[in-house]
């Protein structure tokens, strides 16, 4: 059994019904996430999704993380291809009462994990040179589009944890950002797919991060104002089940 599999009482729903399909290790992630206009994320994401709100306002999240242990369900992880660098830049949505990600795009260091999931999860990843190195608590993480299909998008930033691990608390702003349970994504025939994952509840810490350059946000136009809201994760241990299409 799949250690994530430990922890199911937390789920705002049941798991599915079929077997997961693929597992993946996340390390010290940031989530840096600021408030914006619920008007200008609806013209971002499909009309088949409802903007996910909290306090009538939505929310754009910018993820750097470490990926490892990158394996399809009865396959060991390769070394040389399943552990890389992986940035999101995400909102918030909801469909069929489930609530998950819309991801604008996902950044990873390797070719083959890139194209693999644009063909099996028609996300919007990108190829990108990238370093995430480790010297104590902070993480200086460094990322450069190079993938043809971007136009050279950057992000330098260095970011730590700064607060003693908690769970959020159902209701809070904490447990919207985070706790997050399936993601939505668009075939290039126009059905809409949801793909659900499990793990356990995020074990979060307050987080100090600096962001020397950043334009991931240059393809949305999209203006980032004031201080983000922070928080950190040393690992989350994921399963994934294959997508299905959504019907409404």
């Amino acid at each position: 059994m799949h250690p994530a599999l430990k922890f199911v009482e937390h789920r705002p729903w049941s798991l599915p019904n079929r077997p997961w399909i693929m597992a993946q290790n996340w390390h010290d992630l940031l989530f840096a996430h600021w408030g914006v206009p619920v008007a200008r994320i609806r013209d971002l994401v499909p009309r088949e999704l409802e903007v996910d709100r909290f306090d009538g306002g939505a929310w754009i999240g910018v993820v750097p993380f470490t990926m490892s242990g990158v394996r399809l369900r009865g396959t060991p992880a390769l070394p040389w291809i399943s552990a890389f660098p992986e940035l999101n830049v995400r909102t918030y949505v909801t469909a069929e009462g489930k609530p998950g990600v819309w991801f604008f795009s996902l950044d990873a260091a390797r070719r083959a994990a890139v194209e693999a999931a644009r063909l099996a999860f028609h996300l919007p990843y990108f190829y990108a040179r990238m370093t995430a190195r480790k010297t104590g608590k902070n993480i200086a993480y460094s990322s450069l589009r190079k993938d043809r299909r971007g136009s050279g998008e950057r992000l330098d930033a260095q970011y730590e944890p700064a607060g003693e691990c908690f769970r959020a608390k159902l209701g809070t702003l904490e447990y919207f950002l985070t706790e997050r349970y399936c993601l939505y994504a668009r075939k290039p025939n126009g059905a809409l797919l949801r793909c659900e994952i499990h793990h356990a509840p995020w074990p979060l810490e307050l987080a100090r991060a600096e962001f020397a350059c950043s334009t991931l946000m240059k393809g949305l136009r999209v203006e980032l104002r004031g201080a983000p809201l922070l928080h950190f994760a040393r690992l989350q241990e994921v399963i994934v089940w294959a997508p299905e299409i959504v019907r409404i």
